[in-house]
């Protein structure tokens, strides 16, 4: 069973004027991705304005993903619903159409105890023969998972890693705890958290800014990874700090679809009540790009 690793994009969805998906545009993103060297792709994350769109459109996007990547890497689909029944119904669906594994956001809004995550968790992972990645995200579930339990639930068969959208502490704590268990994987879903987290060994990074320069994300990871070459993995980070300081200055995915369009890749807008980026936001980051030779990058090819 797949074990995520290495640098994942959390793939945005591009959109047309009237707010409808452009698949030509989105397949233009998964080249460009896949030419950059990430390892593997997630499809319908938050990134990608999953709880926006309908079940129809989600099925589609992901079914487009698999079949444009065609087994060239992994696709990651994002199949978490309020009902863990959806959640199993959605998880079934990627398998069919070609996902490598699902990335399953935690119960959150209709609270429920650890007991009750735990076997959200258990059912969904014994519905399907593809690993189950849990995604973890606090700030925006207002559910944080402690290490804890988080190991707890690593231990359920078919449980392969963690998308640990969290600080440095928790998984810090969270791969110190996993650390014996070769059947799963923690990924950062915070960019200043990459070069830590690999340093750590952890698994890997699932983010945003891996869509704007996924060559240098590629080559941090290389770095720290197979070259164990620290020294220059930290100067290439420094590199890349303003960039992961940027696109947190505004709404995502109205950021990262702003660097897009400064690459001269599609992006469009963001649906209510998510807003695109301001003109100011996208001069700003335009420039950032520009400084680290990703626009020359574009320019060359």
């Amino acid at each position: 069973m797949y074990k995520p690793f290495g640098m994942i994009p959390a793939l945005p969805t591009p959109l047309n004027e009237d707010n409808s998906i452009d698949f030509k545009g989105l397949e233009q993103l998964i080249e460009h991705l896949i030419d950059g060297g990430m390892h593997g792709l997630l499809v319908g994350g938050s990134t990608g304005e999953y709880s926006l769109m309908s079940m129809e459109e989600r099925k589609e996007v992901i079914k487009f993903v698999c079949e444009t990547a065609n087994g060239r890497v992994p696709v990651m689909a994002g199949t978490g619903c309020h009902r863990t029944a959806d959640t199993i119904n959605l998880t079934q669906y990627a398998v069919e159409v070609g996902a490598t594994s699902a990335l399953v956001i935690n119960p959150y809004y209709m609270t429920t105890s650890r007991q009750g995550i735990i076997d959200h968790y258990k059912a969904v992972a014994e519905s399907t023969n593809i690993g189950i990645v849990i995604y973890h995200y606090p700030d925006a579930t207002g559910v944080e998972l402690d290490p804890e339990l988080i190991h707890e639930i690593s231990q359920i068969e078919g449980i392969v890693g963690i998308k640990n959208t969290a600080d440095g502490q928790h998984t810090s704590k969270l791969l110190a705890l996993t650390k014996d268990n070769p059947n799963f994987a923690v990924l950062t879903g915070f960019e200043h958290l990459i070069l830590p987290t690999l340093a750590l060994g952890g698994q890997g990074a699932i983010g945003v800014v891996h869509n704007l320069a996924p060559k240098k994300l590629a080559k941090l990871y290389d770095l720290i990874v197979n070259e164990n070459n620290l020294k220059e993995a930290t100067t290439l980070n420094q590199e890349l700090m303003a960039l992961y300081n940027v696109i947190e200055e505004e709404t995502i995915p109205g950021t990262v679809k702003a660097g897009l369009e400064a690459l001269g890749l599609p992006g469009g807008s963001s649906r209510l009540p998510l807003v695109s980026a301001s003109e100011n936001y996208k001069s700003k980051i335009k420039a950032v790009l520009s400084e680290l030779g990703e626009l020359r990058l574009k320019q060359l090819n």
